[in-house]
């Protein structure tokens, strides 16, 4: 065999056949708000640049260049009337099933509920949590399976279970092209996000008073949350410093991120990454933040905008007139050194061929053997378990 058709075979091999399931909550990408849908959609589209074989198990309003498995017809969260739940798992679970055998890995986006499954197909898997795990629940499902892999999207996440099978630390990353820098001082502060307690609205609102600011909300007002709105923050959002512009789409972000001084982020728990800061990154914004939960991993202080201690309104009154010094090119060349689509594939892909080679190894798991960085290794594992198809 000829060097060249060594190389061939070796690449022919070396594409996978990955399955990405997304949480239906949302299209992939999403309409409005839905982070980890959008995040689902970068990672799906990458991976098809690439070369890879990949399928996208959704709902049906979803777009995608990856082959789409419509497991339910429409996004749920918007859906009129709202199906059951439980009958929405159910028809995953059937869907798993009946394509499992067609990949070389699956990877998980959707919490807990595939791990009995998922653990007795004999498919490499993973999953990637993007919620909270400092609640009831992520304990007892990492000691029910203590060899299933996952993915934190910050250090910071995974320290409620440090015991799971922790197969790396994955940061989000968007398209370079997704959002444009504007290098222009802003021209108000902007809050982006669910208008819950713990993204801390009114905190943005007193601080943006503090500061003499005018404040600019995009933000949807969640369906448990309507008493919240109504008594604490209606009263404050007076239509003229304080503006709510409501949920916005891709476009509309575009430009209220770029047209701000800074974005406000005073979050009031654990969150495991915080989406919006990075895409105020890529337009070259700044973010003034409270140091909870992935903050610190995220922002770097007096580069890309400043982590202030949780709780302290004064200190981001002081770091709002700070951050008009930083230089914006700064702040999106940050954003693309460390959160674009390319380099959280690549992380990804290192470890599906790590958890691919695995597989093949008795006992063996990712945290045990390593990342694997040889084309062979993943080539030959790949021919290997695809041996029976043929």
């Amino acid at each position: 065999m000829s060097a060249l058709q060594i190389r061939l075979e070796v690449r022919e091999w070396t594409v996978m056949r990955i399955a990405q399931v997304a949480p239906f909550a949302e299209s992939v990408p999403p309409k409005l708000y839905g982070g980890t849908e959008r995040v689902v959609s970068w990672l799906t589209e990458e991976l098809v640049n690439r070369g890879h074989d990949v399928t996208l198990f959704a709902t049906g309003d979803s777009s995608t260049r990856a082959k789409l498995v419509p497991v339910w017809p429409n996004a749920v969260r918007l859906a009129r009337p709202r199906p059951d739940p439980a009958a929405v798992q159910a028809e995953l679970l059937e869907a798993i099933i009946q394509n499992a055998s067609a990949f070389d890995i699956m990877h998980y986006h959707c919490d807990w509920i595939h791990l009995p499954l998922a653990s007795k197909l004999g498919v490499p898997f993973l999953t990637t949590l993007h919620g909270r795990l400092d609640v009831p629940g992520p304990p007892s499902m990492v000691r029910r399976f203590p060899a299933a892999p996952f993915v934190s999207i910050s250090d910071n996440q995974r320290s409620p279970v440090p015991a799971a099978a922790w197969a790396g630390t994955v940061y989000h990353g968007l398209p370079l092209s997704s959002l444009r820098a504007r290098y222009e001082r802003g021209e108000y502060l902007a809050f982006l996000g669910r208008l819950t307690p713990e993204k801390g609205p009114e905190v943005a609102i007193r601080i943006a008073r503090a500061a003499n600011a005018p404040l600019r909300i995009a933000a949807k007002v969640p369906r448990g949350e309507a008493r919240y709105f109504r008594e604490t923050l209606e009263p404050l959002i007076d239509g003229n410093q304080i503006r709510l512009i409501g949920e916005v789409n891709d476009r509309r972000k575009q430009d209220f991120l770029s047209a701000a001084t800074v974005l406000v982020f005073p979050i009031n728990w654990p969150e495991p990454f915080g989406l919006v800061m990075i895409e105020a990154m890529a337009c070259g914004t700044p973010v003034i933040a409270f140091g909870q939960g992935s903050v610190s991993e995220v922002i770097e202080d007096g580069v890309s905008g400043f982590v202030v201690d949780p709780g302290d309104e004064e200190g981001a009154v002081r770091a709002i007139k700070q951050a008009g010094a930083l230089d914006r090119r700064r702040v999106r060349a940050a954003f693309e050194r460390r959160f674009t689509a390319g380099r959280m594939t690549d992380d990804y892909l290192r470890i599906y061929a790590t958890l691919i080679v695995a597989s093949q190894q008795p006992g063996a798991c990712a945290s045990t053997i390593g990342f694997v960085q040889s084309p062979g290794a993943i080539a030959a594992t790949l021919q290997a378990r695809r041996a029976p198809e043929t």
